[in-house]
């Protein structure tokens, strides 16, 4: 079979980790790329193209145009991670189409860097560093946090969630969790349950997001919910971007409400070069690569490839976690 003839598996991305793309290649698919956060039209003109069989999903939007231009070979959308947000998971399931997860393969990558952003602002590191550089001294000028004794609170103790708990606490961290999706009962590990979000808020020197985009979840964090926090209260977000309220994150580090806000995702990526979550001195930004660490990188994008690999020779039910939902759409955790 040459490689013109072979069946595509399009990555909307301008790369896939070698190990992801020799299970795809040795399963016998040809494994075409996009630039970089692809626009509908090039994931149309690529998909005209390359007639996929399946799409291994990084960037942009897979929505009902991008899945009817690719009908009817299309069988199996991959998402490189946890976050199902760029799918329109709707028109798959209408469709009939398999959508796919690499749930838990970036989480311990995802939990050190919310821990590293966070252990940066407790200690006032982006000020100091840029107060070095100004020339300044402050050796006895400033006082930044003990870490021991924070309170931290942790919105989703997911995969992600229950590994920043685990690290927070050997810290000396005062652990709280709110996570509704949860069975009742306390939660393993050391993270103390709070039944409501605001009562976890009232109580939160940290919050840590580590939560799903949803309907339930978008701009579940905005000004009414930041003004419950204790005042000078940090904010570390490495999930999703939609999830908080950016207007009211700015207003809350403009009023001292918060003293610092680590964000590692934005409501629209690439965030744009005027944003001021970019230059605003009491945040400390990273450019959503909370994940991006040797193994992470390959972790999401194996279990992409091998989800591709086994949905397309009908063995999706040995996937982890797989789910099947009326109308023959199936969610698989892989």
């Amino acid at each position: 079979m040459t490689a013109a003839a072979k069946p595509a598996v399009l990555v909307t991305a301008a790369f896939l980790a070698p190990e992801a793309v020799a299970i795809l290649e040795g399963a016998g698919y040809a494994v075409p790329c996009t630039t970089a956060y692809p626009s509908e039209a090039e994931l149309l003109a690529g998909i005209a193209e390359h007639r996929p069989i399946a799409i291994l999903h990084r960037q942009g939007i897979i929505n009902a145009t991008v899945m009817d231009a690719a009908a009817p070979g299309l069988r199996v959308i991959a998402r490189h991670g946890a976050g199902l947000d760029g799918i329109d998971l709707a028109a798959a399931e209408a469709r009939g189409l398999t959508v796919t997860r690499a749930a838990g393969a970036n989480s311990r990558s995802v939990a050190e860097h919310a821990m590293a952003l966070m252990l940066s602002m407790l200690k006032d590191l982006p000020e100091v560093q840029a107060g070095m550089r100004a020339g300044k001294w402050e050796k006895t000028s400033r006082m930044t946090r003990d870490v021991d004794g924070v309170s931290l609170g942790i919105v989703g103790h997911g995969a992600i969630g229950s590994k920043v708990a685990r690290l927070a606490a050997a810290f000396g961290m005062k652990v709280s969790a709110y996570d509704p999706l949860l069975p009742a009962g306390p939660l393993p590990g050391p993270a103390e349950r709070v039944e409501t979000l605001d009562a976890l808020l009232a109580r939160s020197e940290v919050l840590s997001l580590h939560c799903p985009l949803d309907a339930t979840t978008r701009g579940m964090i905005g000004a009414a919910q930041l003004a419950l926090l204790p005042k000078g209260a940090i904010l570390v977000h490495t999930a999703r971007g939609g999830i908080v309220d950016e207007a009211a994150l700015l207003a809350a580090l403009e009023s001292g409400q918060l003293a610092w806000a680590g964000v590692d995702v934005f409501a629209k990526e690439p965030l744009e070069e005027a944003s001021p979550l970019r230059n605003h001195p009491r945040v400390l930004p990273t450019p959503h690569l909370a994940a991006n660490t040797p193994r992470g990188a390959v972790g999401m994008s194996t279990g992409a490839a091998e989800s591709i690999v086994a949905v397309l020779a009908e063995r999706l039910p040995a996937l982890e976690g797989a789910v099947v939902v009326p109308g023959g759409f199936r969610l698989a955790a892989a």
